[in-house]
């Protein structure tokens, strides 16, 4: 996750709104001494993420060594957690990297924010919710609002990019058994060139066995698109209002009645197209305004955006999950 909700400054200054001692234009501000970090709580919630992202990781990787489980894999326990490191340590650097870039555009601008919350969960497929930042003071231009949104998602993206392919090769091509009965992932642009690179074209009579890495980089593709759903106060509602100002929120009204659509397509997009409305009807559709929504966001940060919608065009697939059952003669 990124920073869906800036949170409101320690002296309840309104978003947008210059601090009482002095916020600036550009986004940054001198008049906000450091909050106390609850370091304790942060470890916390980091430890206990690695531990269920390595218990999820060795569950992947005994379903990768197992062919689907057409074998048996003797192990131990240690040797479980070992293996489970391949994906817990990969998600987990995709997902860091993606809040740092939040957290060093603020620092950037000396705009005060938490370190990452990590988020455990003990669900089989992903082991994390994610992680998140709360910036708790206002991010009052457009230029910094841009900076803070888009570095999140590339950090992540970078990160993403080189363990898809590390671990497309270390994944292998095996047939579907006859009664597999399972969930079928769906294949965004990238991981299908990935895919290409790697295997070239697929017989249709096998399928590709991810390794437990290149499985950790389809959740961080997939986890870049979510956040950049041009929506709200999401990574990419803060580059959508960056770019078109109080318009923004015809984009946003857009963008729910799409993802709208597509829970009717895939019902695997019910559950994130609930909780977005919910942040909305919780933070309001309206983005905070910035000092300068009059002031066009300049050349170079446009660009930038259209690398953004690429980057969400490479990691977008309008199915992310599917179950899949084959019953074969």
């Amino acid at each position: 996750m990124g920073d869906p909700n800036p949170a409101p400054s320690p002296t309840r200054v309104p978003f947008g709104l210059p601090a009482p001692s002095g916020g600036r234009p550009d986004g940054s501000s001198d008049g906000y001494g450091p909050p106390r970090e609850r370091y304790r709580l942060h470890v916390v919630l980091l430890a206990a993420t690695i531990l269920t992202t390595t218990i999820v990781g060795g569950e992947h990787w005994l379903a990768f060594k197992s062919d689907f489980g057409t074998r048996e894999i003797p192990t131990t326990p240690a040797m479980f957690l070992l293996r489970g490191l391949w994906y817990a340590v990969t998600v987990l650097a995709i997902l860091g990297a993606h809040e740092l870039g939040h957290y060093l555009a603020c620092r950037y601008y000396r705009i005060s924010a938490t370190l990452p919350y990590f988020l455990p969960i003990p669900f089989p497929l992903t082991g994390t919710a994610g992680a998140f930042i709360r910036i708790r003071q206002p991010i009052v231009s457009k230029a910094s609002l841009f900076d803070i949104g888009v570095a999140g998602p590339f950090a992540g993206f970078l990160i993403a990019v080189p363990a898809l392919l590390i671990g497309m090769t270390l994944s292998t091509l095996v047939p579907l058994p006859p009664d597999f009965s399972g969930l079928e992932l769906g294949e965004p642009l990238l991981l299908k060139a990935a895919e290409w690179l790697v295997f070239g074209s697929v017989p249709d009579e096998l399928s590709v066995n991810l390794h437990p890495m290149a499985f950790a980089a389809w959740f961080g593709l997939l986890a870049t698109a979510l956040n950049l759903f041009p929506i709200g106060q999401f990574d990419g509602g803060h580059i959508s209002y960056a770019v078109f100002g109080p318009r923004a929120l015809y984009v946003t009204i857009a963008t729910v009645a799409i993802a709208v659509g597509l829970c009717f397509y895939s019902s695997s997009w019910i559950v994130w197209t609930a909780l977005a409305v919910g942040l909305l009807t919780r933070f309001g559709w309206r983005h905070p305004p910035t000092w300068d929504d009059h002031v066009p966001l300049d050349r170079t940060r446009r660009w930038v955006a259209l690398g953004a919608l690429l980057v969400f065009l490479l990691c977008f697939t309008p199915v992310p999950i599917q179950p899949l059952d084959l019953i074969r003669p």
